[in-house]
């Protein structure tokens, strides 16, 4: 059974170049257009890794990785950002709001299955 992922970001090119190449590796992808959004679905549908973006309107990727762990199906699902922010004090607090990795835009689609693979297989 396709392990599923939300993809959480703002930009529709970027859902999209995401949702290809994970589609492409065999995964299932949930899209959401912002962190609420992104909130939202994942209380639908509970999915196997989230990948969220941090600058976004409404609900920024931290605010999201930090009500997901709240819930008790997302206590120990993976989530990686993905997001232009690159700075250590940034990394730190992804870490202290619960994200498990960190992914640098823009991404190599090759290097994003490869990280996908290591955390959900």
């Amino acid at each position: 059974m396709a392990k599923t992922i939300l993809a959480v970001d703002d930009s529709s090119s970027l859902r999209q170049m995401v949702a290809f190449s994970l589609k492409a590796a065999g995964y299932n992808v949930v899209e959401a257009v912002d962190g609420q959004d992104g909130l939202e679905k994942a209380k639908l549908q509970t999915v196997d890794l989230v990948l969220t973006d941090q600058n976004m309107p409404r609900m920024d990727g931290l605010a999201l990785i930090k009500l997901l762990r709240e819930l008790p199906e997302y206590q120990k699902t993976p989530i990686l950002m993905l997001t232009t922010e690159s700075s250590d004090e940034m990394k730190s607090k992804g870490r202290a709001a619960g994200a498990n990795g960190w992914l640098v835009k823009p991404f190599d689609p090759q290097r994003l299955i490869e990280v996908v693979k290591k955390v959900i297989g």
